[in-house]
């Protein structure tokens, strides 16, 4: 059958295909190795009736793997990352993790709270990126729960004790991924907090709906409705401005290959962050879940769309695979071989007012639904 989303300004029509019955997804889990300290890490797959498979590890509650058919039936795994556990352990690139306790990048490491300041750990030069030197992503998960069909669901948690990384309060974490037999893979992030503090998690799976491994993602097709970004400094730290898009390489409001623009020198932000690597605003508060960007590759006919509540969403053309990455299968990943897509709120909100922000107190809970659709189009290199 034929699904066409209105929203904005998308008009989106792919197909869905039709499930012959309503079977039970499938979950199962298994050990897929061990850390160097002896902890055992679980990867649980999730299968619905129409081959669609996600593989969760716990190292990171990652995506480790994902089968989408193309407009031909053929499955293909659409998400970089490593065959086995020790190439997640030796490299930290983010394949597929979850990325907190704060995503993006905090300036200098430093924010204040309630009139107290408060220093995290620096992994990205002066600054703190996706929770420190050793964040969520580079934690073994536990495992609490797995479910079966009609929706097939695995279900992590972490407890972030207090002062970890220098983030103030013990921060509970739980993420549930959930396969649904439409083909939609949903990421449910929730935390809570025995102590005010900061929060922003996202998931940072690099994407290519071609299948990894398989050269560039740049000619694939993306469409983000943002008017504006927030732009960055040289050392990709807002710098507090908020500019539209029109007229701009980042203009994404009418779907258009990621890589048409990428190489325009003129662009000071493209030439801070070797390519796209920036925060779309999408709006200024949390608002109700709608589609935030949607990726087409016309090669395979893979659709993706993207739907989130968060007021923004960082998108990065993969500018840092350099060559020197073997991934699954022995496939070495160059730059430009995937993107990733992050709903999130803006970059160092916590030394932002005007970004809004980013407290969590006792009592009140974190949320983060992240949705991703996929489906398959006529062939067309853009539908609008």
């Amino acid at each position: 059958m034929k699904r066409t989303v209105l929203s904005g300004s998308f008009c989106m029509v792919m197909t869905v295909l039709p499930a012959a019955s309503v079977q039970a997804a499938q979950a199962t889990r298994a050990s897929f190795g061990h850390t160097a300290d002896g902890q055992d890490v679980e990867i649980v797959t999730l299968t619905n009736d129409r081959g669609l498979q996600a593989r969760v590890m716990s190292y990171g509650a990652s995506l480790q793997s994902l089968l989408v058919p193309d407009r031909n039936g053929k499955l293909a795994d659409i998400v970089l990352g490593y065959d086995a556990l020790q190439g997640y352990l030796d490299h930290r690139q983010y394949f597929g993790a979850t990325v907190g306790r704060y995503a993006n990048r905090i300036a200098h490491g430093k924010f204040t709270l309630d009139g107290k300041n408060y220093s995290l750990t620096l992994n990205d030069g002066p600054n703190s990126l996706h929770g420190g030197a050793k964040g969520l992503d580079m934690q073994v998960w536990k495992v609490t729960d797995v479910k079966q069909g009609p929706n097939a669901s695995v279900t992590l948690e972490y407890v972030s004790p207090d002062g970890d990384q220098g983030y103030p309060g013990t921060l509970t974490v739980k993420a549930t991924y959930t396969l649904s037999n439409d083909n939609e893979l949903k990421i449910a992030y929730v935390a809570t907090t025995d102590k005010p503090t900061i929060v922003n998690l996202s998931n940072h799976t690099y994407w290519n709906l071609a299948g990894e491994g398989s050269g560039t993602a740049m000619d694939q097709v993306l469409t983000i409705p943002g008017n504006a970004i927030t732009t960055v400094d040289a050392q990709s730290i807002p710098d507090g401005h908020v500019v539209p898009v029109a007229g701009t390489p980042y203009d994404f409001r009418v779907g258009k290959p990621i890589g048409r623009d990428i190489g325009d020198g003129h662009s000071q932000q493209l030439l801070f962050g070797h390519g796209y690597d920036m925060n779309w605003v999408l709006s200024h508060k949390e608002i109700e879940a709608r589609m935030v960007a949607r990726v087409m590759d016309p090669h395979s006919g893979r659709v993706m769309s993207l739907w989130s509540s968060k007021p923004g969403l960082q998108f990065y053309s993969g500018n840092f695979l350099d060559g020197t990455t073997v991934g699954k299968d022995h496939h070495i990943y160059r730059q430009g071989d995937a993107f990733v897509l992050e709903p999130q709120l803006f970059p160092d909100t916590p030394n932002h007012p005007d970004f809004g922000s980013a407290r969590l107190a006792p009592g009140e809970t974190y949320r983060n639904t992240i949705v991703y659709r996929f489906g398959t189009d006529s062939g067309r290199n853009d539908i609008k």
